[in-house]
């Protein structure tokens, strides 16, 4: 035996528990930071519980990229956490090429760091979903009452709630649990894709956004036909239609079925940024709207 090469390896099995430890720490801290249970997260994943007991212990043969960054997805994890999880987990900080894939808002500078850090704060107080959003609909902040709305949401590869608003009500099997009477919030979104084109045409995530609306067939038709004669009507986009209501399922069963109103309510300090926030204003439904629902109901029945 080559003298040293028992302590060598040794060290290098110490070294691998104390990353491990570290690697359980890290999720598992962060899963219970965001209230979730381990089958809450693992529905995300789309895997097993006792599959994902076994990521959070990092019993896992191969960590690969696309399981980290869906881990992360899954958590709810800033540019900073995702590369924290990479280096507990594999030794390293993500891939460049992949790291794009995990856009989040970048501070250029200490003072704009240090009031997005405080403005996250703000939110975190706050009882109402609020989140915010850049040109393109990407999610670049959300408070903890907006996670809590979209906690029973399954993991999706691009369609989020946590990274895109507008994917997530468009393309997101899940959304109508949340968005009821879905196809009102599917006109509002398409109404909202097509203002956000027609101020920013060259953005190239809004059109992957259209090219995916496209190639659904429903989606297309809604968009080329039904959505510019909503618009007729209702003469306005998801943000900008004032007073709309939208219903909206919480899954506390003690918040049940309200009504929604979208309300925007940005600071010059982020519209500086080209961000803007957004607050889902949850209001009482009136018996007339619930009956309203109910016949509407009863007529798709019959």
């Amino acid at each position: 035996m080559v003298p040293g090469t028992a302590d060598q390896d040794a060290g290098e099995a110490m070294a691998a528990e104390m990353r491990a430890n570290r690697l359980h720490a890290f999720i598992k801290g962060r899963r219970e930071h965001l209230g979730l249970s381990q089958e809450a997260v693992a529905d995300r994943l789309n895997i097993s519980s006792r599959a994902y007991g076994n990521w959070e212990r990092g019993r896992v043969k191969e960590w690969t990229d696309e399981k980290l960054y869906s881990l992360a997805e899954a958590l709810e994890m800033s540019e900073f956490q995702t590369a924290r999880l990479f280096l507990y987990a594999v030794g390293r900080a993500p891939q460049p090429d992949l790291r794009a894939m995990y856009r989040r808002t970048e501070a250029v500078d200490p003072a704009t760091s240090a009031f997005l850090g405080d403005y996250n704060v703000m939110m975190e107080a706050l009882s109402l979903p609020s989140f915010v959003i850049d040109q393109r609909w990407d999610v670049k902040m959300a408070n903890k009452a907006y996670r809590h709305l979209f906690r029973k949401v399954r993991a999706h590869p691009t369609a989020m709630p946590s990274t895109n608003f507008l994917r997530f009500g468009l393309f997101h099997p899940d959304a109508p649990m949340v968005l009821v009477d879905h196809l009102k919030w599917q006109l509002a979104m398409l109404a909202q894709l097509a203002s956000s084109l027609e101020r920013h045409d060259d953005d190239t995530g809004l059109q992957a956004i259209r090219r995916d609306v496209y190639l659904h067939p429903v989606l297309r038709d809604a968009y080329l036909t039904d959505m510019p004669n909503w618009v007729l009507g209702s003469g306005a986009d998801l943000v900008h239609q004032e007073g709309a209501v939208r219903e909206l399922r919480h899954p506390d069963p003690q918040v049940g079925l309200h009504g929604c109103r979208l309300v925007e309510e940005t600071p010059r300090s982020l519209k500086a940024l080209g961000l803007t926030r957004l607050t889902l204003v949850l209001v009482e439904l009136d018996d007339r709207s619930m009956t309203q629902r109910s016949g509407s109901h009863d007529h798709h029945a019959a």
